[in-house]
């Protein structure tokens, strides 16, 4: 005899649009509390698939289906059914749908898929070498297109699936690919009003500067946009003075001879700091970075800091500079 669990289950599948509203709303409702998850895993094989197809219903039936789904995918094991039951294809194809209302849900749903290395190679699409890139190559044009300045924004939590995929060398190689231009693209979003979006930008970046010793001159060649990026997070809030600003590139020094907010999110700081030192771990790197005076820029910025972790993150770079050849500039520990 089947449980009241397995009949509501059952209700998902219902001809009846009060009937499967009604289910629904009941499920989304249990998949907010751990007990109620795991009384739902159990019936997973058909709960799932059930919720799936309702994503195309109408947004009364899709919005609670969806919201559901994003909570199931919390649980690793049931991320990992949803994955091989192609649920990716299934976010991606109706992410796309013109008449979609579910759209931050579904990006929701992809953020928790690509925590896993399989749902990272599904996004990626590296089985298939025609598709191979496609559906990031939509995300980030729909992450960078969007404005933040609505209400919703369907696709600030593109910047956490980026991260998750820059975890992995193929997401980075695919990401720094010249002929794609990913990563500028993406670069530009860093001065964003969301906090979410600049935080994803920065993982991201922080993420491809793992692979600065053979990708190097790909990461360079974006310089007049990933300098600005990286610096300007770690400058602090002084006015530099002309004899500083006159050796750097125009849209560094214009900025920083002027009164302007700064960054003081510490995360964005220490992974700003840990791109540079990654880049600058290889020789034409610190040449690079010494050309736009960026020593001079992370002296002036040590200054102020006050948070101890992002205070060893410029002092791990200082060093590295220090100890990688003479230097005009005095060593960071020793300016504080």
């Amino acid at each position: 005899m089947a449980t009241e669990l397995e009949e509501l289950v059952g209700f998902l599948s219902s001809p009846s649009p009060k009937v499967t509203k009604a289910a629904v709303d009941i499920v989304r409702g249990l998949t907010g509390s751990d007990d109620g998850l795991k009384s739902l895993s159990i019936y997973a094989k058909t709960a799932l698939p059930s919720l799936s197809r309702l994503l195309s219903a109408k947004k009364e039936i899709s919005e609670p289906a969806a919201e559901a789904l994003v909570n199931l995918s919390q649980d690793s094991v049931l991320a990992e059914k949803m994955v091989e039951m192609g649920m990716t294809k299934t976010a991606m194809d109706m992410l796309y749908k013109p008449e979609s209302s579910i759209r931050q849900l579904l990006v929701m749903l992809l953020v928790n898929l690509t925590q896993l290395d399989a749902g990272i190679t599904s996004l990626l699409q590296t089985e298939d070498e025609k598709m191979q890139g496609l559906y990031v190559m939509k995300l980030v044009r729909s992450f960078c297109r969007s404005s933040s300045e609505t209400s919703e924004d369907a696709f600030e939590h593109v910047g956490s699936i980026l991260v998750n995929i820059s975890n992995q060398e193929a997401g980075r190689k695919l990401l720094l690919d010249p002929k794609r231009g990913l990563l500028k693209q993406i670069v530009r979003q860093f001065d964003s009003s969301s906090s979410l979006r600049r935080k994803g930008v920065f993982g991201t970046i922080r993420n491809c500067c793992f692979e600065a010793e053979s990708q190097l001159q790909n990461l360079l060649l974006m310089s007049e946009f990933l300098w600005p990026a990286l610096l300007l997070p770690v400058a602090g809030n002084k006015v530099y003075s002309e004899q500083d600003t006159s050796k750097m590139p125009l849209e560094l020094g214009t900025v920083l001879s002027i009164e302007r907010e700064t960054v003081v999110d510490p995360e964005i700081r220490i992974q700003a700091l840990e791109a540079i030192y990654l880049i600058s771990l290889q020789e034409a790197g610190r040449r690079a970075f010494w050309s736009v005076n960026g020593p001079r820029i992370v002296q002036v910025g040590y200054e102020d800091v006050e948070d101890p972790k992002v205070m060893e993150a410029y002092e791990q770079l200082g060093s590295l500079l220090v100890n990688s050849g003479g230097t005009e500039e005095p060593s960071i520990e020793a300016s504080k």
